[in-house]
């Protein structure tokens, strides 16, 4: 039987991100997780009332990960500045973990590729909290176990 702890909803998340053996840290929100199946229509002759919808392959969103601004951040400089002299690609492993630390759910990305790292704006008129942002490709998932 399932306890109210066991089926408690993670309402208060962070995604603890790990490359390898590269620790990223965590961060605060995460956008892109998901899969969408390409579709290849075709009409079939002499009947005029039906397309065919053919899957044809799976395509992956980039995945962007947030945060405000620490010391995690030359991690994440350090990773984007080995893609200068060649890389290979590697696995992540996204983790969503509650406020106290418990792990909601686990994803793993299959041959990451680093697109993009957004640094924060620092401007008088508004003083906000700054902000990181990196955009990651990928390939699949693997499953966690």
């Amino acid at each position: 039987m399932a306890t109210v702890q066991d089926s408690d909803p993670a309402v208060s998340v962070c995604f603890v991100v790990t490359i390898d053996d590269i620790e990223l840290g965590s961060f605060n929100t995460c956008e892109g997780l998901g899969c969408e199946v390409v579709l290849e229509t075709r009409e079939e002759g002499g009947n005029n009332g039906h397309l065919w919808q053919l899957p044809t392959r799976l395509k992956y969103s980039n995945v962007k990960l947030s945060r405000p601004l620490t010391r995690e951040t030359e991690k994440v400089a350090r990773w984007f500045a080995t893609m200068t002299t060649g890389f290979s690609r590697k696995t992540a492993h996204i983790e969503a973990r509650t406020g106290d630390g418990q792990k909601v759910a686990q994803w793993g990305l299959l041959e990451v590729v680093p697109v993009r790292w957004t640094g924060p704006s620092f401007t008088p008129e508004s003083p906000k909290v700054a902000m990181e942002t990196i955009e990651i490709a990928h390939h699949g998932y693997v499953m966690e176990g």
